[in-house]
């Protein structure tokens, strides 16, 4: 009987396991405390034939009521630093490790690389996973390596970054590989060379020292608490909506009918907007329907204010996609992760 296997723990409680607060649970839940509990956790799915779903801090998902087969929860947190040449540092960090804990951690020892990406909530886990980004840097720009339990073979593997084919919000583990790995260990390259990156948005005005890695993360903390609610006293799942990218030609549509619109140019001719922009200038900015709302100081953020249900919530979404397409002819796209709700 499932029940009677050590360490496994059923109809497992994930309302507290995400940050929007959606009521859930795990048929089968695994806590993985060393590589060897994730790799004892893929062969137990194996061999009874269960879906894996891993489950980090829980920031970046939407979550059905129930979680079927098994969610694996794999809590390595240790940290390690080696001296490189010419500066570089690599770092290597464990999947479970608090991923702003980790930016705080880098910056103190003044490394540069990741000092635009504080106050990302969730764990380090799923930085690859998502290619998280802020104020104009990525993961991609200093990821070396992602090591993973292949769920297929039950071996651990080591992707190179070019492996695990990075873009905008999305990679590999989202495509082919989707509920085929376990992610337990991440590889980094920062650097002891001053290398700042302050010009997305309004950061280079709030930096009092550009020189400085430090003076950076406390800028960049300060505008996301300014912008952003805590999900621990308001429930949310950060940005739930990428910003969208457009033709050169659409985007300049847009801007002869709203020249200050936020627009950044990229590398492949294509132009990412701003969704909480876009959001905004629909007036839903504070707009509240039952149990869901958009933040009234960031339109990119959608709340919870208790007692709502994940179909609530789409359908809510979906109202705020259907207008700014009605409005700008601009298609929104989800950023949270959505679990399946199959039950093996």
């Amino acid at each position: 009987m499932a029940e009677a296997i050590p360490g496994l723990q059923v109809d497992h409680d994930l309302s507290h396991a995400n940050t929007l607060a959606l009521p859930s649970r795990a048929e089968r839940f695994w806590l993985a405390r060393c590589e060897s509990d994730v790799v004892r956790g893929v062969e137990l799915a194996n061999r009874h034939d269960w879906g894996i779903t891993v489950l980090g801090g829980g920031s970046n998902v939407l979550l059905p009521p129930l979680v079927g087969g098994l969610t694996l929860r794999a809590d390595l947190a240790e940290v390690s630093f080696a001296a490189g040449e010419e500066g570089a540092v690599h770092v290597e960090v464990g999947a479970g490790a608090d991923w702003h804990a980790l930016v705080r951690r880098c910056v103190e020892r003044e490394l540069w690389g990741i000092e635009n990406l504080a106050l990302i909530p969730g764990l380090a886990g799923a930085a690859p996973i998502q290619n998280i980004g802020a104020y104009g840097v990525e993961i991609a720009d200093v990821l070396d390596w992602v090591e993973l339990v292949d769920r297929r073979d039950g071996r651990s593997r080591r992707l190179s970054r070019e492996a695990c084919g990075l873009g905008y919000r999305d990679s590999v583990f989202k495509r082919e590989l989707a509920n085929q790995v376990v992610i337990t260990r991440l590889g980094l390259t920062l650097s002891t060379r001053p290398s700042p990156r302050l010009d997305y948005g309004a950061l280079g005005e709030r930096v009092s020292d550009p020189s400085s890695a430090q003076a950076i993360f406390e800028a960049v903390c300060a505008i996301r608490r300014e912008k952003l609610p805590d999900p621990v006293v308001t429930p949310n799942a950060g940005s739930f909506f990428k910003n969208p990218l457009v033709s050169r030609a659409r985007a300049d549509g847009l801007l002869s009918e709203a020249p200050t619109m936020p627009h950044y140019p990229q590398p492949d001719g294509r132009v990412k907007l701003a969704a909480g922009w876009l959001i905004d200038q629909c007036g839903l900015r504070g707009l509240r329907k039952g149990a869901f709302g958009v933040h009234d100081r960031q339109a990119l953020v959608l709340v919870h204010f208790g007692g709502g249900t994940l179909a609530e919530l789409l359908s809510f979404s979906e109202e705020i996609v259907d207008t700014v397409h009605a409005t700008f002819g601009v298609v929104l796209e989800r950023e949270p992760r959505s679990i399946q709700t199959a039950v093996a």
